[in-house]
């Protein structure tokens, strides 16, 4: 099916916002107009003839331009990437350096990409330090091996594991470091890998997940979100594009159905009722702490796992690290109090890539300045290995080799070891 357009009104969000009705408010608290898609004030889902299903306003692939090109804001040059926007030129955990040009090869299992933005915040911003610190934070080696205790796999030696760098988002220019990204994660899914991003504030998700529908198909990939907050608020700032949004732009362009939304951890004082209202009439299903505890986590993803994979083909892994508690996650932009544990947090990731068939994978909310002994930039790298050796794991098992088994984690380590 041919994906429409969408027309994009840049002023418009700028002259709606002053008239935003009483008790509105974006994740930031400031009232919060309800523009239309394209910005421009609107109540209905059809709106000025775009569909509900068109993708983001930064895709010109359809209009068969070629880059460079010349566009309504000037020139828009091929995505960008560099080996590192902030900091030495290093891989995560010394996986091979790759490049886009040698994607089209399908050699690759698992592609990191490094999305150094953080244009989207609403409170503290340090986030485009993010990749470089979930690549570096580690006091082991970094020669490409992670052997995983429990599981007996090692990820990045059964995986065929590369790190394409970061793709260039440069300070300000929102839209050219979303459409960029997005293009890079699509080539990544179309040469057959599973991307896997590093951040960056969470308005990446937008990018990433539609980037990873792209190609796998609209609407044919579900959403697992760990966030102490939903993110989807209309507009942050008067801007439909922000931290605060992503989940919401999301839904609104079909590229991830509402129904197939899980969102867990989520708990505090945000958002307002009439964005839950939104949220119900989409069929979204957010477990907030409260119901996590009261049930188990075990149990939410259980429930979480039944809706992802039911008509759709795959899921997308969104992880916000304000979803564990502030105590053990310090370093990190809108911190929550009373959020899971690490080890909750860590058994949660690996038991998803285990059990449900990732399409992609991001990793946000890192913010380096804020963080204390590196603890932050710890637990996210081993978010991203957990979900690696899950992958690893389930490809294992269901592989089949007698001669190599699936380990089962409750297992003693040391059984048929010797």
């Amino acid at each position: 099916m041919e994906i429409p357009q969408l027309i994009w009104c840049k002023v418009s969000v700028i002259m709606v916002r002053a008239a935003a009705p009483a008790g509105q408010s974006g994740r930031n608290g400031h009232a919060r107009a309800r523009p239309g898609r394209n910005g421009c004030a609107s109540g209905s889902k059809q709106r000025l003839g775009v569909p509900h299903t068109e993708p983001p306003f930064w895709d010109v692939s359809a209009l068969g331009l070629v880059y460079p090109a010349t566009g309504k804001y000037g020139v828009m040059p091929e995505p960008e990437l560099t080996t590192g926007m902030y900091g030495p030129d290093i891989t995560f955990a010394g996986v091979p350096r790759t490049t886009l040009d040698a994607l089209p090869d399908g050699n690759l299992d698992i592609v990191f990409i490094g999305a150094p933005f953080d244009g989207g915040t609403s409170h503290r911003p340090g986030t485009r330090f993010g990749p470089q610190a979930i690549r570096g934070t580690d006091y082991l080696p970094h020669d490409a091996s992670r052997p995983h205790l429990a599981l007996g796999v090692d990820p990045l030696q059964e995986l065929r594991v590369a790190d394409l760098g970061d793709v260039v988002m440069p300070s300000g220019e929102m839209e050219r470091s979303l459409r960029g990204l997005e293009s890079v994660v699509q080539a990544v899914a179309a040469a057959g890998a599973v991307p896997v991003i590093l951040g960056g504030d969470h308005t990446i998700t937008f990018p990433d997940a539609t980037g990873v529908a792209r190609h796998h198909g609209w609407g044919r990939v579900s959403l697992i979100h760990f966030d102490a907050h939903a993110d989807t608020a209309d507009t942050q700032w008067g801007s439909l594009h922000g931290h605060g949004t992503p989940m919401r732009r999301l839904i609104e362009s079909g590229a991830v159905r509402g129904d197939r939304f899980l969102q867990i951890g989520l708990r505090g004082y945000w958002p307002e009722p009439p964005t839950l209202a939104w949220m119900a009439a989409q069929r979204m299903r957010s477990f907030e702490m409260t119901e996590v505890v009261t049930r188990g986590l075990d149990a939410v993803l259980t429930e979480a796992f039944a809706i992802a994979l039911d008509d759709c083909d795959a899921a997308f892994l969104s992880v916000d690290v304000d979803v564990v508690d502030p105590g053990m996650a310090p370093g990190t932009g809108t911190p929550e109090p009373g959020g899971l544990t690490g080890r909750q947090l860590l058994d949660a990731v690996r038991r998803i890539a285990m059990e449900v068939p990732l399409a992609g994978i991001d990793v946000v909310e890192v913010s380096p300045p804020y963080d204390h002994a590196e603890v932050t930039g710890f637990l996210a790298n081993r978010v991203v290995l957990e979900a690696l050796s899950g992958i690893a794991w389930r490809r294992r098992a269901l592989a089949g080799d007698p001669a190599r088994p699936a380990r089962r984690p409750e297992s003693p380590l040391l059984e048929g070891r010797g």
